[in-house]
């Protein structure tokens, strides 16, 4: 089946959402241990997960997740246009300057910019439409999170020639079913993978960054290197657990937004996009914040849910483990518009299920008719 044209997939004035990967060459361990030499490289994922955030905080685009392995990297985004039209130049220029500075201190880290430097970058106006664009293109940003790793690795090594295998590859979510069932699919590829047991302990992922900023808000201790059996701990602690939840729970009936706010803009994932699309606080929600492009949720879902849910679906995937389904997961597969079984199905065979994009039948067939009627018009033309 040939690859759908990527000018037929993105669209310059929409909000989408794409999933992301890239492979290193020959799939290579670039970033784990190399079998062959038997140097570790895994210190770069901890470079792709830096990248990341600085993006996050510089395009007009929403990291919902992502996963960092050893020869891959997944990312789900969405495209905010919206968000870069309320951008001022004087905003522009200083997000395209530290993108792109002309001046580096000593450690690589953009240099304050001067005015006149900024006042260069606002004055070509058509080169300022061109790179307001460019901020909420998908494209330039892995090509912004790829180039720059990839040189640091080569001249880590010594070496020159290609860390990539090639151009990302991309696949367009049509809905909030095929939002949740991506982004559980990349949550939980480290324990697919064999090299993690649990979502807590799946390192470089964005599922692991939600649950320590949950577990901080929480009150709960730091959570130790060991393997656990699953999230069970987090959601059915015991007595004295129970007593932390029930304090955080207090302060927050009496109006407190700490927990909240630890939640929607935390340490450690507070570059992500939030979870719920309706927050539980509209105050926490609206702060405005310099880490992320926008504020907005992506899944009908609270942290909570989405957890137990990813939790819940991982121990089905696993073989040696036999589970239910609680009854409180029946009415958030229904928001989804998905039965339990074809969910199992969706996330364990997301890249079998889906070559180009995904989402449910109703979605797909609608923009199969919009992709027909534009090459229709672009031959009529």
């Amino acid at each position: 089946m040939p690859r759908v044209n990527r000018r037929e997939i993105f669209a310059d004035d929409e909000i989408q959402a794409f999933h992301v990967i890239n492979r290193c060459v020959r799939r290579t361990f670039l970033c784990g241990k190399d079998r062959k030499t038997g140097r570790d490289f895994s210190h770069r994922k901890q470079w792709i997960r830096e990248r990341l955030e600085v993006l996050a905080g510089i395009f007009a685009i929403d990291v919902l997740g992502f996963a960092v392995l050893s020869n891959h990297l997944h990312a789900v985004v969405r495209t905010r246009p919206d968000v870069v039209k309320t951008w001022s130049d004087a905003e522009l220029a200083v997000r395209w300057w530290n993108l792109f500075p002309q001046r580096r201190l000593q450690d690589g880290s953009p240099a304050e910019p001067t005015e006149p430097e900024l006042r260069h970058i606002r004055s070509d106006a058509s080169a300022l439409k061109e790179k307001r664009k460019r901020l909420a293109n998908v494209s330039w940003f892995m090509k912004c999170l790829s180039e720059p790793i990839a040189k640091r690795g080569n001249r880590e090594e010594e070496v020159t020639g290609h860390f990539w295998e090639a151009r990302y590859k991309v696949q367009p979510l049509l809905d909030e079913m095929a939002i949740a069932a991506c982004m559980a699919y990349v949550d939980l590829n480290p324990i697919r993978a064999g090299i993690a047991l649990t979502p807590e302990t799946s390192d470089f992922t964005s599922v692991q960054e939600r649950i320590v900023d949950r577990r901080l808000a929480m009150n709960h201790p730091e959570e130790s290197q060991a393997p656990s059996s699953g999230l069970v701990a987090t959601f059915s602690p015991g007595a004295e657990a129970k007593g932390r939840v029930e304090n955080a729970q207090r302060e927050k009936g009496r109006g407190g937004d700490a927990m909240d706010r630890r939640l929607e803009h935390g340490e450690r994932a507070g570059w992500l996009a939030p979870i719920a699309l309706d927050p539980p606080r509209k105050k926490v929600r609206e702060k405005p914040s310099s880490r992320r492009a926008s504020n907005k949720g992506c899944l009908p879902l609270t942290l909570d849910q989405y957890l137990k849910l990813l939790d819940w679906t991982g121990r089905q995937l696993r073989k040696d483990k036999a589970g239910q389904i609680p009854a409180e997961f029946d009415p958030i597969l229904e928001r989804l518009d998905c039965s339990a079984e074809s969910w199992l199905d969706l996330v364990q065979n997301f890249r079998k299920r889906f070559r180009t994009e995904a989402g449910l039948a109703a979605s797909m067939q609608s923009v199969s008719s919009a992709r027909r009627s534009r090459r229709h018009e672009n031959s009529s033309a």
